[in-house]
């Protein structure tokens, strides 16, 4: 039977990044200016002069102060112009390498011009599949060809070993972790199976099938979470056993993926997870469905010795690959570290997470990890490690006398208690989402909130593009308030007779009183990053 061959994998592989990179760039693009344009809410060149202020300060204080804190083009050119220019040049790159043409060089490009839109983006693009969607572009590097014609797969080169393995291990990091920090946490709500009791209505965009799988019984649900654990704690480490037992990590990982997908909205995470179990699978089992026709352009080819300039290369990509592991490694270690409560936990556990944060983070945080955090590359994951049982909403209103009021509808985020929760494909209403994050904690995103308020005071065309701006009122705005509200799904019943699909009831208002334009013009904008 012989090794397992990596060719087609890779071929289809790359071609899936590229096209997940897409929709990334997209997705972001039709949202670039009001997000952090010259008119949005977090202005990018705002930021960047704050952060040079930072910088100046710490230099003045015989620190390090460079502008590598903080790699991103942005600091050449951060007009709404060149931002436009990064995000679309972007698109039509990685069209171009999904495509096939000059992968190796168009990969590398466009994880230089995502992470220096990420690094911009503050709270906006600070998501954990915005940085896994940075570290699979950059061990992608490992693996694509650096030809600038694209190769018939028959004369695609067999792919490292090593590379194949760091792009294992990045999926069984991202799996594994989201499993481990679920219980790391000692939250309840995991441990004692209970988190989908109120995930359905409580994740930050509920789809209208969320209100469905909300009303399964109590037991399929705590089955339901059972069988999740099972997937992200036992099929990571599938992926690097013999062909069978990889099918079967495939298989459950996926299916995951699209369980998931169906009840919430995620942007390009599942897609790109999805992508990522490409590297389970070997050409073997990719050309099977095709009834053999791949076998010629995957077989086995003659050993033969390589010239000396690939044997570099190939060394080179080798030490790379193990490079990467080592850092992926530590951040793993990392995250588990930092979500586990030493107070709480069970000294089972805290002792070796004791011993791995003084044998492996002791050096490897200072020597190794400060300086590839900045980059913002290779991370740690984890998502709902602490799940949230209630979902507070915040209910933006606008007035012209202070005594009518109109809700602000945006576009996916829970407003009408009738109106049906919508998919939203791969694409990710980032403000919608952020939105979600401002009700669980209103301070921190106070900066970014005033400057919401302050455009629809204004009437800012930028940022009103991603909201409904068909829904606000005719007459001028002259008050912004902001209401508290729990949310809730509906029963059946309750659903039958008045056809909602949210029940909600008033906390109260976030602000003593309604903001006008007085109370925001000329104040100075406070950073609402989550970073």
């Amino acid at each position: 039977m012989g090794s397992p061959r990596y060719r087609l994998t890779c071929w289809i592989f790359l071609r899936g990044l590229a096209l997940v990179a897409l929709v990334a760039f997209v997705s972001y693009g039709v949202q670039l200016d009001g997000l952090i344009g010259s008119r949005g809410l977090l202005p990018a060149a705002d930021y960047l002069e704050r952060v040079d202020e930072v910088l100046e300060a710490r230099r003045e204080a015989g620190e390090s102060g460079s502008r590598w804190l903080l790699p991103t083009l942005c600091w050449l050119a951060s007009s709404d112009a060149a931002l436009r220019a990064m995000v679309w040049g972007g698109a039509a790159l990685a069209l171009l390498a999904a495509l096939g043409v000059a992968q190796g060089w168009l990969l590398l490009a466009l994880w230089v011009l995502y992470l220096s839109l990420v690094l911009v983006g503050q709270a906006f693009l600070s998501f954990q599949w915005d940085s896994l969607l940075l570290e699979t572009l950059l061990v992608s590097l490992l693996l694509a060809p650096w030809s600038l014609r694209p190769r018939p797969l028959g004369r695609q080169d067999e792919p490292s070993r090593l590379a194949v393995f760091a792009l294992r291990f990045l999926l069984f990091k991202l799996m594994f972790l989201s499993g481990a920090v679920k219980l790391l946490s000692m939250d309840d709500a995991w441990w004692q199976l209970g988190a989908l009791d109120a995930h359905y209505f409580t994740q930050p965009l509920p789809t209208w099938t969320s209100w469905y799988a909300h009303q399964l019984p109590a037991w399929l649900q705590r089955l339901s979470v059972a069988v999740m654990f099972a997937i992200e704690l036992v099929a990571p480490f599938f992926v690097f056993c013999g062909r069978r037992l990889r099918t079967l990590a495939f298989l459950a990982l996926v299916g995951l993926q699209l369980l998931i997908a169906m009840t919430g909205n995620y942007g390009f995470f599942n897609l790109l997870t999805v992508v990522l179990c490409l590297s389970v699978l070997d050409d073997r089992l990719l050309a099977r469905p095709s009834g053999g026709r791949g076998a010629s352009a995957t077989a086995r080819p003659a050993p033969f010795e390589l010239p000396p300039v690939a044997r570099v290369r190939r060394h080179l990509r080798a030490f790379a690959a193990v490079a990467l592991v080592v850092v992926s490694f530590l951040t793993l270690v990392r995250e588990m570290v930092q979500t586990t409560p030493r107070a709480a936990a069970p000294g089972w556990l805290a002792a070796p997470l004791a011993a791995a944060d003084r044998l492996l983070l002791g050096w490897g945080q200072p020597l190794i990890l400060d300086r590839t955090d900045p980059f913002r590359s290779i991370s740690g994951y984890g998502l709902f490690r602490a799940m949230t049982m209630e979902r507070p909403e915040i209910v933006v209103e606008v007035s012209a006398d202070g005594e009518r009021w109109s809700e602000v509808a945006f576009r996916s985020k829970p407003g009408d208690p009738a109106r049906r929760p919508r998919f939203t494909g791969p694409h990710m209403p980032r403000l919608d989402w952020q939105m979600w994050f401002a009700a669980l904690n209103p301070p921190r995103a106070q900066g970014w909130l005033f400057s919401l308020a302050r455009a629809l005071l204004e009437r800012n065309p930028t940022v009103l593009e991603l909201i409904d701006e068909s829904r606000l009122p005719s007459e001028p705005i002259r008050l912004v308030r902001f209401q508290l509200y729990d949310y809730r799904f509906t029963s059946p019943d309750v659903r039958q007779r008045s056809g909602a699909w949210w029940t909600r009831t008033l906390r109260g208002p976030l602000l003593p009183r309604p903001l006008t334009v007085v109370d925001l013009r000329g104040a100075e904008q406070v950073d609402g990053s989550d970073r």
